[in-house]
């Protein structure tokens, strides 16, 4: 069986392009506004971690809100709280958009 190369439609699909279109160069396509309120509203379930697309730290946001009967969500509210203020940058390491 013959695998794809680099140069091939497949591959070009499959990754995300070094810039997206509409946006500067370096910057997410993801809002910091909305990850932040996400994870403000629901970040005991990790919303706004898997909006960003981290969603390691999604999922363990979610297992100690559920470890700990929900108080594990005050992570998820100080997370957004800090992701509103300072930014934060998405799953590929960009700065989300202001």
């Amino acid at each position: 069986m013959r695998t794809a190369g680099c140069g091939s439609l497949l591959c070009r699909l499959m990754t995300t392009p070094h810039y997206q279109p509409g946006y500067p160069a370096g910057v997410s396509d993801k809002s910091k506004v909305v990850a932040g309120v996400l994870q403000i509203l629901l970040g005991g379930f990790g919303i706004g971690r898997f909006y960003m697309g981290d969603t390691r730290t999604g999922v363990i946001q979610l297992i100690v809100s559920l470890i700990t009967c929900g108080f594990g969500a005050l992570w998820g509210l100080i997370d957004g709280i800090l992701i509103l203020v300072n930014g934060g940058v998405d799953g590929q390491g960009r700065p989300l958009r202001g």
